[in-house]
């Protein structure tokens, strides 16, 4: 720890008029200006130290007191006595007379309070040395650890640069001067090759106290760290003047960017690009040559799909707000621009705007549109006995459930063309009748089907999604936290270079991912709560 042999060494007279006290003092300064860590630590804790070195000469039963003198380095011991009146234990009680004989100052004392009685100094032996040595040495790298945590916690969520000290098992340790940090073999970019002595930089993305120091977290596979090596090469982001409002990336190969100008008289693309590409290169060539598409920010969800899709030409998006999806809709030329190389460019766009994308042919929007006013006509004409026409039109109104039809007027359906006030009741009533049914059938069905009370009760799952969920064996609380949202919400995979549909076990209910992900964690909360 850098303690000089005058204040450890065995056989030293540590407590005596003889040695020079200021050694102590110049001691402190040293290790304090080493650790850059307060001197005022250093002495607190040779104060701890002396004290318990002390105990080994006065006993273990006394509390012992020690001060060091800031200005000359004079060392006074005392013992920690409470004033009662009828002491039991000499080392730690004291009568007020005897109190007041000690000094008299103690005068004003009354029973119950703290006096410190003198103790005489005394010749440290190399085992009360020793102890010594250990408090303060534990003392201070305790201190040290703490101070070098809250240099590296305000660290966190910028970019740092060290070198590289060794490799373990794929991990990266970096020096970065007063401590080293770590990359994990999951946070680099893949197939970089890094060598012991090189520089590198990285995004700190966590700091964390444990019980052998802080450990610093960094990552260069993070799209956090895309993001401040931008805000480094282009001042506009630095001053505020340009915005980036999310980003995405599949290290190592391509990478996109959302920016928005604060100030409308600059081109947010235009300057992140820079003179003849030179900022986005500085980045692309740290990111090792990662491939990254600079998209501008719009209010609007079409328009903003449409850039984050490019080179791909949008001819129209479907935008459904409130379950975060947008159906895109193309020719069949810019389908496989749009999907990108194993589905990777809606992958990351995607992420980009945190959104459900689907993308399909004019063809296939057609056909899908055509299935779903078909299945909502033949629910209609099967369910409240009505002629396919009929079934039709309301479907064409808005009309997409019975549900929709049992909560409307008769106001409502008069203003349906071919609509008068008796029919417009009697679909009213019949959806009401079909509706009462239903719930009794559902729950006739979760009751066969053997569900948990727990799963039935769980907040958010209506009996229609019971039943589903019954019909494909989840029955237990445990079976549902074990899923992910995708198996409910249903998504999109590629297969051999094919873009296949997964049907998800709740998609018929409109489920969003949002909503899908608080239902698993609501039950994970239930099931893991111990």
């Amino acid at each position: 720890m850098g303690f000089s042999p005058f204040f450890f060494g065995a056989n030293k007279k540590m407590l005596n008029k003889r040695a020079d006290k200021l050694e102590l003092l110049r001691i402190a300064e040293a290790v304090a200006l080493e650790k850059s860590i307060d001197k005022e630590l250093i002495i607190s804790s040779m104060e701890t130290g002396i004290a318990k070195a002390a105990k080994s000469k006065f006993g273990q039963d006394n509390e012992i007191k020690v001060l060091i003198n800031r200005e000359n380095g004079d060392i006074e011991l005392f013992r920690k006595l409470i004033i009662s009146e009828n002491p039991e234990n000499a080392n730690t009680e004291i009568k007020l007379e005897d109190a007041i004989s000690l000094n008299e100052t103690n005068k004003e004392k009354k029973v119950g309070d703290e006096v410190l009685q003198p103790l005489p100094s005394f010749d440290f032996g190399r085992i009360a040395a020793q102890t010594a040595k250990q408090v303060i040495s534990t003392n201070v790298r305790e201190a040290e650890r703490e101070r070098q945590f809250n240099d590296f916690i305000d660290k966190k969520d910028s970019i740092l640069s060290g070198i590289v000290k060794r490799l373990e098992f794929g991990n990266v340790i970096v020096d970065l001067g007063r401590t080293e940090a770590i990359i994990q073999k999951n946070e680099m970019i893949p197939r970089e090759n890094i060598k012991a002595g090189d520089r590198v930089k990285a995004y700190c993305y966590d700091v964390r106290r444990e019980p052998r120091g802080q450990q610093i977290f960094l990552s260069r596979a993070h799209p956090k760290f895309m993001e401040k090596l931008f805000v480094q090469e282009v001042p506009e982001i630095y001053d505020g003047l340009i915005e980036i409002k999310s980003s995405s990336r599949d290290p190592g190969s391509r990478a996109k960017i959302c920016v928005k100008a604060v100030d409308t008289s600059l081109d947010p693309v235009g300057a992140c690009v820079g003179m003849r590409g030179s900022r986005v290169q500085a980045v692309v060539n740290e990111l090792q040559g990662e491939k990254i598409d600079i998209v501008n920010w719009s209010e609007d969800p079409a328009i903003l799909v449409s850039n984050a899709l490019s080179p791909a030409e949008v001819q129209r998006v479907n935008v459904d707000a409130e379950r975060k999806k947008l159906d895109v809709i193309l020719t069949e030329e810019n389908l496989s621009k749009a999907i990108g190389r194993r589905g990777q460019n809606v992958r990351l766009a995607t992420k980009l705007l945190n959104y459900e994308i689907n993308i399909m042919t004019d063809a296939e929007d057609s056909e899908r549109r055509q299935l779903e006013f078909k299945e909502k006509t033949d629910n209609f004409v099967k369910n409240l006995e009505l002629d396919e026409t009929l079934g039709q039109l309301l479907v064409a109104e808005g009309f997409s459930t019975i549900d929709d039809i049992k909560d409307s007027s008769a106001e409502d359906l008069i203003k349906i063309e071919g609509i008068e006030e008796d029919t417009a009741k009697a679909l009213i009533e019949r959806a009401k009748e079909f509706h009462e049914k239903d719930q009794e059938d559902i729950s006739q069905r979760i009751k066969d089907l053997g569900l948990e009370e727990a799963l039935i009760n769980l907040k958010g799952l209506t009996p229609g999604m019971l039943v589903t969920l019954g019909e494909q064996k989840i029955l237990t609380l445990e079976d549902f936290a074990d899923l992910a949202s995708d198996e409910l919400t249903g998504g999109y995979d590629v297969v051999k270079g094919e873009r296949v549909k997964i049907q998800g076990y709740l998609e018929d209910f409109a489920l969003s991912k949002e909503e899908a992900d608080e239902l698993i964690m609501s039950a994970r909360n239930i099931v893991y709560k111990d």
